[in-house]
This record gives structure tokens, C-alpha cells and sequence, in this order.
């Protein structure tokens, strides 16, 4: 009977019940949480895509929303930093459209091109010129009329009276110029040549992509790739008082106006002999043999490793389309290729626009500012949809060695190759460069790069003239004009 009981009371069922619950709420529990993890992960890719890779995904030229977009706007404004039109959309009686450059040749490789494929701000910009924020009330009054919209204009940081000094400045001659605000990163005035007129661009694609060796069409500024020359010295410089501790004052050396080292020969410039140098003439005479002197004494696994964190061997960091510098020294190259390298011939190529960031970052006490062209984005009756403010993209040098790089630039104003920025109603100093190719002494390209003022620096200039020779009788001319538009303002 007890036994009978005890059964009633406590079923044998009861027990497996409850376990079986227990595991399936637990179970249910997970679940739960996963789809929900599953939800919030995809809810932050959205949001990740939304912010960094729509426009990009937008502005792809396979994306089919373009056109969708072109069929409801006509394709805005791009301005430079006061206003004035530099790209613009005419729209004839009967709604033809045509896209119009008023600077014609100016501006066309930085602006750009929207026909043929998109190049410079036209692409960069492309999703903002196609979409339309302009007021409701006129896009409901466009949508019943089945009139197009105004796309959103563009608002660039260029300077159309330092584009035309510096574009006029280089007048003949092949080449490029960047002229850019250290501080911020703006990009105020760039131009390349040869150069194409973008209104004409239908007409003349055929000849530009038929002729193998014709380079019109390319950015010199950001993709175009030289020997650095003399400009190089600030790198060898700089590597040389890294590598010792900073010491440059015991720093001496005899030049005879070339420089012999293992059976291999560099001449200075035009054979000159510069006699007996420390650091500072050095650099301010842009002495090759001393530099080479130099160059024979570093380490150089440190400057490879050293060369790579400053910017060569990988992409610039910028919206502008750019081609990598390239270093390619390393400790198992021989004798003169060590040489060459460390007056900047041999190997070594360089932009325009990555000599013009590392000045700037000397400029700006070490801290390098990302490059950039466009400013805000408007609509169509003048509100600003988007505001593109400065970013840092860190320190390239110590300020102590930034202030190091600053003295031996400003030298070379004062007692250097670059004299004829000297005694100015403004200061200046950069290093000049002289860079052969072609394995004949003959054939340099000219370089300057620079900053005014000297004290406080509001403008970078960095300036190549293809075959024109010594970087100070042909790039600091160009360079003076430069400067002056801008301390003119």
C-alpha cells in the first residue's frame, strides 16, 4: 500500500517533463540570440556600406543607377572656391544637353572630363552631380511639368588665379605643379601639360587613344613617375640624422667636384667643386659627391624599412587617383646602384603629388593632412548638403626632425640653389632638383619644392619642368610667380 502511495504521489512521468522543457528553452534561448547577433551584424554592414562604399559603389561605371539618375537631373555645377563655373551642363531649346568647360584647357586634367568615361572631380564627384537635393516644392513643380531637376554642384578648393599663374608659369614646357595649403590638405591649384581641351574631348579621343605614345590624357600631378633628383637629398638627409642620433654638426667633407667609391664615378652638377662642406652647405650647394658620401654610410635595411613608412611602394592617401612612388634599394644591391639612390637617380620614381605631401608634412611640424579637392556640395540654390573638413593621416616626422628639414630648406633659399626667392617681400624655402634620364647628363628634368612663409607656412609648391635642366634656373622662376599670386591675395 505504501509502495502504492508513494507511486501516486510522484508520477513517473513527471520527472522527464520537466528535463525535456529545461532543453528546450535553453535551446530556444540560443537561437534567440543568434538571429538576433545575425540581425545587428547585418544591420552594421548596412550602415558601414551606407557611409563608406555607397557613393563609391554608386559612382562605379557599371552601375546602372547613373543613368537612371542622368534621366531625372541635369548634371550639376563644379565650382572652384569662389564660385566661379569651371563645369557646367548647357541645355539647348530643345533639351539637348552639353557639358561645357568655360577654362577650356586650365583646368582640364584636375576638373576632368564626364564624356569618354569620368576623370578628376568629374568622377570623384560623379553621384553628387547626378542627384538633385534641391528644394521639394521646385522638384514636385519639375515632376508635374516632366522637367528634369538641377543636380547638386560641386564645390572645389581650387583657386582659378593660382591655376592660370602657375599653368601660364609652366607655359611650353611638359610637366606638372601642385600647390597645396599644408594645414589643411586643400588642394589650390594643379596642372599638367600636355594638356587637351574637354569641350573638344569627342572630336579628339580617337587621335589621343590611337597614338601608343601619346601621355595627354594623363595626370603628371598624381600619376606621372620621375627620378626625384636633388629633391631626394631631404630623404638622405633625413635618414642620415636619424641614423645618428641627430648629430650632423661633426659632419665634414672635401668635395673635388666628384665622388669615386669602388671603381664607380658620380660628378657633381656640371662638374662643380664645392671645396670643403659640412652638413648644412651641403644640402644648401646640393652637393651629389657629399650626398653620396652619405649615402655609402647608412644603413640600409633602416632606410628601406624607413622609405616604405614614408609613402613609397603603396598607395597615397587621397581620393585623387595617384600612381605609387616606387624604393626599391635594399642591402643586397650593389655599389653604385646604393650611390645613385642617394641623390635620387637610379631606381627611385616619384609623383609630384607625393613629394608635394611629404613637404607638407615638413611644413606642417611633422603632421601629414589627406589631400583633397572638393570642399561642400550645394544644391541648386546654394545650400550646402555635404561639408568635406581636414583629416590626418599621421605623423611622418618628429617635430624635431620636421624643424630639421625646415633649416636646411630655408638654406637653401638663403645660400643655395634656390637664391632667387631670396630678398622677397615674403620668405621662402625648398630644395631644388636636377634629375637625369635617359643615362645622359644632358637630359634633367627640373625640380623645385617649397613652402612661404618660412616661419609659418600657408603654401606648399612643388613644381617638375620635363628636359628643361637645373631645377633653379628653370622650376624656382616658376615657383616665384607662384608664390607671389598667392601673398598678392
Amino acid at each position: 500500500m505504501k509502495r502504492e502511495k508513494n507511486r501516486q504521489e510522484i508520477p513517473e512521468t513527471e520527472v522527464p517533463v520537466k528535463k525535456k522543457k529545461k532543453r528546450r528553452s535553453v535551446e530556444t534561448i540560443i537561437v534567440t540570440y543568434f538571429f538576433v547577433f545575425l540581425m545587428l551584424a547585418m544591420m552594421g554592414n548596412l550602415a558601414y556600406f551606407v557611409v563608406t562604399e555607397s557613393e563609391a559603389t554608386i559612382n562605379n561605371t557599371y552601375n546602372t543607377r547613373q543613368e537612371l539618375l542622368a534621366s531625372k537631373n541635369i548634371r550639376g555645377k563644379i565650382l572652384a572656391r569662389d564660385g566661379q563655373i569651371l563645369a557646367q551642363t548647357i541645355v539647348d531649346s530643345e533639351g539637348n544637353e552639353t557639358r561645357n568647360y568655360p577654362y577650356e584647357n586650365l583646368f582640364c586634367h584636375i576638373v576632368g572630363y564626364s564624356t569618354k568615361g569620368k576623370t578628376g572631380v568629374e568622377a570623384q564627384g560623379n553621384i553628387h552631380l547626378l542627384t538633385s537635393n534641391s528644394f521639394i516644392g521646385d522638384r514636385i513643380k519639375n515632376e508635374m511639368d516632366s522637367t528634369k531637376n538641377y543636380g547638386d554642384n560641386v564645390v572645389t578648393t581650387l583657386d582659378v588665379d593660382l591655376q592660370q599663374v602657375a599653368y601660364n608659369a609652366l607655359g611650353v614646357y611638359s610637366g606638372a605643379i601642385v600647390v597645396s595649403e599644408p594645414s589643411t590638405g586643400k588642394i589650390l591649384a594643379m596642372v599638367s601639360k600636355p594638356d587637351f581641351d574637354p569641350n573638344q574631348i569627342v572630336s579628339l579621343w580617337d587621335d589621343l587613344i590611337s597614338d601608343d605614345s601619346s601621355s595627354v590624357l594623363v595626370n603628371r600631378a598624381t600619376q606621372g613617375l620621375y627620378p626625384p633628383g636633388s629633391t631626394f637629398k631631404i630623404l638622405t638627409a633625413l635618414e642620415y640624422y636619424r641614423q645618428n642620433q641627430g648629430n650632423v654638426d661633426s659632419y665634414s667633407y672635401q668635395c673635388a667636384g666628384s665622388f669615386v667609391y669602388e671603381g664607380h664615378k658620380i660628378n657633381c652638377y656640371h662638374g662643380s667643386n664645392h671645396g670643403r662642406v659640412n652638413f648644412q652647405k651641403s644640402f644648401e650647394k646640393s652637393c651629389n659627391s657629399s650626398f653620396v658620401n652619405i649615402g655609402i654610410s647608412l644603413d640600409l635595411n633602416q632606410m628601406e624599412k624607413d622609405m616604405n613608412n614614408l609613402l613609397f611602394n603603396e598607395e597615397l592617401p587621397t581620393d585623387l587617383v595617384s600612381k605609387k612612388s616606387s624604393y626599391v634599394l635594399t642591402a643586397q644591391d650593389d655599389t653604385y646602384d646604393v650611390m645613385q639612390t642617394s641623390i635620387g637617380q637610379g631606381k627611385t620614381q616619384m609623383s609630384p603629388l607625393h613629394l608635394n605631401m611629404l613637404t607638407c608634412a615638413i611644413a606642417n611640424d611633422g603632421k601629414l593632412m589627406r589631400p583633397y579637392v572638393i570642399d561642400r556640395i550645394e544644391n541648386h540654390n546654394g545650400a550646402v548638403m555635404k561639408k568635406y573638413s581636414p583629416s590626418s593621416e599621421g605623423t611622418l616626422f618628429t617635430t624635431e626632425e620636421a624643424q630639421f628639414l625646415r633649416e636646411l630648406m630655408a638654406g637653401v633659399v638663403e645660400n643655395g640653389t634656390a637664391s632667387k626667392l631670396k630678398g622677397l617681400s615674403y620668405t621662402a624655402a625648398g630644395k631644388t632638383g636636377s634629375a637625369e634620364y635617359n643615362g645622359e647628363t644632358a637630359d634633367s628634368h627640373a625640380w623645385f619644392t617649397g613652402y612661404a612663409p618660412t616661419e609659418n607656412p600657408e603654401v606648399v609648391v612643388t613644381i617638375i619642368v620635363e628636359g628643361a635642366g637645373s631645377g633653379g634656373d628653370y622650376a624656382v622662376p616658376i615657383a616665384r610667380r607662384i608664390f607671389d599670386e598667392y601673398f598678392k591675395k
